[in-house]
């Protein structure tokens, strides 16, 4: 299951390791519709840490990854962005351009 991210919990919940984060509204069609493709992804590879962050709830996190539109995924590898799917896109979509396969 996906963990809530917030600015308090952030850097402690992403510094290491590879860190999916989806930015998401719960007002978002496409976001609702990528939903249970990010779960999927957390329960089949528990290599990874997934996290969702609701933009509508913590403006700041958005606003500090540059997120413009949603759904947004960021890979983050230690720390730091390796890279990041706009819009919504399938499993193998997403694991490819957030070069995870």
């Amino acid at each position: 299951m996906a963990l809530d991210l917030t600015k308090q919990n952030f850097v402690q919940e992403t510094e290491k390791g590879v860190v999916l984060v989806d930015f998401w509204a719960s007002w978002c069609g496409p976001c609702r519709m990528l939903a249970p493709v990010v779960e999927q992804i957390a329960q089949e590879h528990s290599e990874w840490k997934v996290c969702k962050v609701n933009v509508d709830e913590q403006p700041d996190l958005a606003q500090q990854f540059g997120v413009m539109s949603i759904p947004t995924v960021v890979c983050l590898r230690e720390g730091k962005e390796s890279a990041r799917s706009v819009g919504l896109v399938s499993k193998d979509q997403l694991l490819a351009k957030l070069q995870l396969v």
